[in-house]
């Protein structure tokens, strides 16, 4: 029994007469008669009455025009299923991101990716730049939005933003009562609260060269690997911090957010992925990232 047999049947079983289904399906009346007579020896059981002015269904028949119908369908709704995923429009995605992508291009991204392929599931797991890395190699994730650089074979990446550093201080700081932007040099004998250098080497080492650059020393007391921890534990007064500037979006009491003076460096967010990866809805993710950065603007 093949499909062909089952899509015949349905067409003779609507229209109830041999003719008018042979037009329908494009085929003349004697193979499609023959087909279904080759149905019926197959089935075991007759499936229509036939007389010379007239077609009707048996109970057979009716029994099996619903389970027809029903194969039809499955079998059209997984054609369609295959295409989608064959064109990246279903299946699964799955993305690290750090938490500085939270307060810049991602929330974008994301919505308009659901607004545009709202059968793909994502999943979504924040990760230090590191981990993501190890990650992307591995396979657990598929795209990660993490900070430069990004300098293993086989992952390749584009720049999505770009970000200057700002200083995050506890609100009874001497310097948070400033009105204009503060120099680094006046955070010099406050301690600093610091990502780890191996979760993020190009951030940590972007601000020790800034630091030292103007002769100041970072007094490291606290390190956290989160940008929102690191924001707590200047609320708890436990220290400064430089961080990108998309997380003075993070409203925290007993935090101020200070420009700084001083030409700080820029801090680069990209968008990577194993070169290896095939999977179709990874490069539609691609293709709405660059859109949604034409529409939102990059810092």
């Amino acid at each position: 029994m093949e499909l062909r047999h089952l899509r015949y049947f349905v067409t003779v079983a609507s229209e109830l007469h041999f003719g008018r289904a042979a037009t329908k399906l494009n085929i003349s009346q004697p193979p499609l008669s023959m087909q279904i007579r080759d149905l019926e020896r197959e089935v075991g059981v007759e499936l229509l009455y036939r007389t010379k002015r007239s077609v009707s269904l048996t109970q057979a028949g009716s029994a099996f025009l619903d389970e027809a119908k029903d194969i039809i369908s499955r079998v059209n709704r997984a054609k369609t299923s295959a295409q989608q995923a064959g064109r990246g429009e279903s299946g699964n995605l799955t993305i690290g991101f750090i938490s500085v992508a939270d307060y810049n291009l991602l929330p974008h991204v994301l919505r308009e990716f659901q607004k545009k392929y709202p059968s793909v599931s994502l999943g979504l797991r924040e990760a230090t730049t590191d981990t993501q890395l190890t990650d992307l190699t591995s396979g657990v994730i598929d795209i990660g939005f993490l900070l430069s650089p990004v300098n293993i074979e086989g992952i390749a990446s584009f720049l999505i933003a770009k970000e200057r550093l700002i200083a995050v201080l506890p609100a009874n700081h001497p310097q948070a009562k400033s009105k204009k932007a503060i120099s680094i040099k006046s955070l010099a004998s406050s301690p600093f609260i610091m990502t780890p250098r191996q979760h993020a080497p190009g951030l940590y080492d972007s601000i020790i060269r800034f630091c030292d650059k103007f002769d100041v020393r970072p007094r490291v007391t606290q390190e956290a690997i989160q940008m929102q921890t690191i924001v707590s534990l200047v609320s708890a007064e436990m220290g400064v911090s430089l961080i990108p500037e998309s997380i003075q979006n993070l409203r925290r009491t007993g935090v101020v957010y200070k420009a700084i003076k001083e030409v700080t460096p820029t801090i680069e967010i990209h968008l990577a992925w194993n070169e290896s990866n095939q999977l179709p809805s990874l490069n539609k993710f691609l293709e709405v990232t660059k859109n949604s950065m034409k529409t939102y603007g990059t810092k």
